[in-house]
């Protein structure tokens, strides 16, 4: 099972969201190809109810715990409720270009 395959199980278990979409986005960055280090994770879930931005991010950090601490470097969230989910038309802003590594202009 892939990296990315991992975060969408443990996610959809710990979350039951409303949708879930995990992007990898290791090719923006200064790693080799095929890599599975950076994604952008977009989770909308009623467990977010209620719940402050570093309460929501907290939770999917220690759903992700393992994949943290051996494989993934960066992990971009976006976590959201239904509500505020459908207040935005359903969209989240683009990654911003990768400016580190041999990236770097």
């Amino acid at each position: 099972m892939s990296v990315q395959q991992r975060i969408e199980a443990k996610l959809g278990d710990s979350f039951h969201p409303l949708h879930c979409e995990v992007v990898n986005e290791s090719h923006m960055h200064s790693v080799p190809p095929g890599s599975e280090s950076h994604f952008k994770v977009t989770l909308v879930s009623d467990a977010f109810e209620g719940r402050r931005l570093l309460e929501r991010h907290r939770a999917v950090n220690a759903a992700l715990a393992d994949e943290l601490r051996d494989s993934v470097h960066a992990l971009a969230l976006h976590t959201l409720t239904p509500e505020e989910w459908f207040a935005r038309g359903g969209a989240v802003p683009a990654s911003p270009p990768c400016l580190g590594g041999s990236k770097a202009g």
